[in-house]
Order: C-alpha cells, then sequence, then structure tokens
C-alpha cells in the first residue's frame, strides 16, 4: 500500500530595503583606500605567481628539457 506523503512550502518574499546614507569623508577616503590596496596586493600575487613560472620555463628551457 502506498503511503500519504504530505509536502509543505513556505513562500516568504524577499524584501529589499533601500537607504541613503551620507558618509564622512574619512571613512570614504578609509574605503577607497582599502580597494586600492587589495588592488596591489592581488596584482602582487599574480606577478609574483607569473615570474615563478617563466623563470622556471626558462630554466628547463636553458637545460633543453621542455620537451
Amino acid at each position: 500500500m502506498g503511503g500519504l506523503i504530505d509536502i509543505k512550502y513556505d513562500f516568504s518574499p524577499n524584501v529589499v530595503s533601500y537607504r541613503e546614507e551620507l558618509q564622512s569623508l574619512d571613512k570614504f577616503l578609509v574605503r577607497v583606500c582599502g580597494i586600492i590596496g587589495g588592488i596591489f596586493s592581488v596584482a602582487g600575487i599574480i606577478d609574483a605567481v607569473v615570474h615563478q613560472s617563466l623563470q622556471k620555463l626558462l630554466h628547463k628551457h636553458q637545460m633543453n628539457k621542455l620537451r
């Protein structure tokens, strides 16, 4: 015999609230500096990875081990 399956869905609406607030200049500058610092950090990591990879490839090329 088949059993009774009870499935309940609870739909709740999403609410988006929008507020506009003025920020002080010092908070704005701190956030801008944080974004710029993050960009430089990521760029430095990418540069280091690319540099190390190219150095290893160059070393293998000099030893004729690329094939």
